[in-house]
């Protein structure tokens, strides 16, 4: 069986193990190739047959991680029309991800 963790990030959850590579929001600003990455709202952690799950998050419990770089999503229009009426607005978005190797389930 292959230890792995359920944490919660930015309003996700992602399953992670150990070498895992995974595309994860940018909440922290400036993080640079290198930095650590610490996630610390972990919500279930598998090790081997023994499973703790938190309630909500279980206590003492971090992942660590490795930012390999950080990265923009694809851009998403945003296109608001009324008909008749002469309104329509267009926008754009990008997001800023990182993407992020887990190190290590601590618990």
């Amino acid at each position: 069986m292959t230890d792995y963790a359920i944490v919660e990030h930015g309003g996700k959850q992602y399953r992670m193990s150990p070498g895992d590579e995974l595309l994860v929001e940018r909440t922290q600003p400036d993080l640079k190739q290198g930095d650590d990455f610490l996630f610390d709202k972990v919500m279930l952690i598998s090790q081997g047959d023994a499973v703790r799950v938190g309630q909500p998050v279980v206590e003492g419990a971090v992942v660590r991680g490795q930012v390999l770089a950080p990265e923009r999503g694809e851009k998403v229009i945003v296109f608001k029309k009324k008909r008749r009426k002469g309104y329509k607005r267009k926008q754009g978005h990008r997001q800023d991800y990182y993407r992020v190797r887990v190190e290590a389930i601590e618990a």
